[in-house]
């Protein structure tokens, strides 16, 4: 069957790249997910009664993931000792949970070739160079709008990125995350095309912050 090939081709390149166990601090740049929080509580976390969802949170570190210029690492080999118990709480004020913080880095952080300390102290720095965007957080109800009105306030609020360098999805009809693209000096650069998955629906719903 001649089409079988070609099927195989399709999946192949269409499909994201996942490398389990490869060399950390072997990666191109970095793609910071910036989670809407009451998204995230209203699909998963109040059923799971995480402590998150008792917080008026907005935008929440989700990870700061290395990444190829096609594909990303995960679960890499490294002889750095895991964080503590300490250092994972500490970025539950940015992350949401202690829990959250010990996963990302299990996943993804080992893969930057940092101690995890440094890793996390990184992390914040990122999540600290982004302005996000004031007006969301004076929502007093729920809106449905088109995923582009929250691209353009992440745009207004942060004169250096561009629209290359930063993709809006959603999930379940719901606006899910923010992913901006950074150098390993956490400058804004042009996302690769595996990450540039901006939300497909016309109009997504956007809850307020509790």
């Amino acid at each position: 069957m001649h089409w079988l090939p070609i099927l195989l081709l399709t999946v192949i390149f269409a499909a994201p790249l996942r490398a389990d166990g490869e060399r950390a601090g072997v990666f191109d740049y970095y793609v910071m997910s910036l989670s809407w929080s009451p998204t995230w509580c209203a699909l998963e976390g109040e059923a799971r009664n995480s402590p998150q969802c008792d917080r008026e949170l907005g935008w929440v570190l989700h990870g700061l993931w290395p990444q190829y210029h096609r594909g990303y690492p995960e679960y890499c080999e490294t002889s750095t000792r895991p964080p503590s118990r300490q250092e994972t709480a500490a970025m539950a004020d940015i992350m949401g949970t202690p829990g959250l913080a010990w996963y990302q880095w299990k996943k993804h952080g080992a893969c930057a070739g940092l101690p995890a300390q440094d890793y996390f102290a990184l992390a914040r720095r990122a999540f600290e160079s982004v302005t996000r965007p004031e007006v969301l957080r004076r929502l007093d109800a729920p809106v449905t709008l088109p995923v582009k009105v929250i691209e353009d306030a992440f745009l207004q609020a942060n004169p250096g990125l561009e629209p290359d360098m930063l993709t809006i999805t959603c999930r379940s009809g719901r606006v899910q995350e923010a992913r901006l693209c950074l150098s390993k000096e956490l400058e804004p650069v042009p996302c690769g095309q595996d990450v540039v998955k901006d939300c497909t629906l016309p109009n997504a719903l956007l809850d307020p912050i509790d």
